[in-house]
């Protein structure tokens, strides 16, 4: 089943979900973006709809809107969605995107008598090219009509829509920002280690690269604690203290992030975790020793 749509904001996100769309045979009407051009540019890339640079009553032409900004724009789209729109928004779908802003940012269309959601891809958007979004997690919450609308739009990517509540939100998506973005520097980071014993960036890449996939692996088919690899998950803390001496060379960022990953898995992954923290703590102790009488730092 498809439908017709506006899209407000259309960056990576909102031009991949409307070529997505368009693909399938929704009918794409306004594309708003802050300027002309870049509003020309969306309307190319989704491969349907008419340009406008700022919102007009042209966009409630059309059942459901689906806006897509950036969180800290969502309230003032949807005041002046509200101020052009008031009666008009009776009946009508308003849905955005965000993945730690619950639907209450549209209150004010609310208000106008629309029902409001929200939908959240939980997807990476590079801007280069569309990502396949067959298979992935929606997280959806709102209005009933609207839920019904954003349910409607994932199964037709071939998504799998979740309902949560919209106070979760934020847990929602930092658990997102931890799987994707913090995970990201964590393997940028082992990447210029490598890189400071001599290897090129690209071979660095190519040998990692493989190793956390293989643990991704092994974490879908065999559970967190059997995917478990290192010298912690064997408790060789005289290793673990040896990784704290080489990092010594590196910005301390480098070590911190290490000394609080190997407490969160103490945490999360260890049969008894307070035995693995007073271990940790043994190891901390060493090291803040060392640099003292070093007159460094830890």
């Amino acid at each position: 089943m498809t439908g017709t749509l506006v899209i407000v904001g259309a960056g990576r996100v909102g031009r991949a979900l409307g070529r997505r769309l368009r693909e399938l045979g929704w009918k794409i009407g306004a594309v708003v973006t802050r300027s002309e051009p870049s509003a020309r540019k969306a309307v190319r890339s989704i491969g349907a709809g008419r340009a406008h640079a700022r919102l007009t009553r042209d966009i409630l032409a059309t059942q459901v809107i689906l806006i897509t900004t950036p969180d800290r724009v969502l309230a003032e789209i949807a005041a002046e969605l509200a101020r052009i729109g008031a009666e008009e928004l009776q009946g009508k779908v308003v849905l955005q995107t965000s993945g730690a802003v619950s639907s209450r940012a549209l209150d004010p269309l609310k208000n106008c008598g629309a029902a409001v959601g929200s939908m959240h891809p939980l997807q990476s958007f590079s801007g280069v090219g569309i990502p396949p979004l067959e298979g992935k997690v929606f997280a959806i919450e709102g209005d009933p009509a609207a839920v019904r609308v954003a349910r409607r739009i994932a199964r037709s990517l071939g998504a799998c829509p979740v309902s949560i509540d919209g106070s979760s939100k934020p847990l929602y998506h930092a658990a997102g920002a931890m799987a994707a973005g913090s995970v990201l520097a964590l393997v940028e980071s082992s990447t210029r280690m490598l890189v400071a014993v001599g290897m090129k960036r690209r071979l660095a890449v190519r040998a990692l690269l493989p190793l956390t996939r293989q643990v991704l692996e092994n974490f879908e088919r065999l559970g967190p604690r059997s995917a478990w690899t290192g010298p912690l998950s064997r408790g060789d803390f005289a290793v673990v203290g040896e990784h704290f001496a080489a990092l010594k060379h590196f910005p301390e960022e480098f070590a911190r992030a290490y000394e609080a990953v190997n407490h969160l898995a103490a945490r999360v992954l260890a049969h008894n975790s307070q035995e693995m923290f007073d271990a940790l703590e043994r190891v901390s102790s060493r090291r803040y020793a060392k640099a003292k009488s070093s007159g460094g730092h830890a």
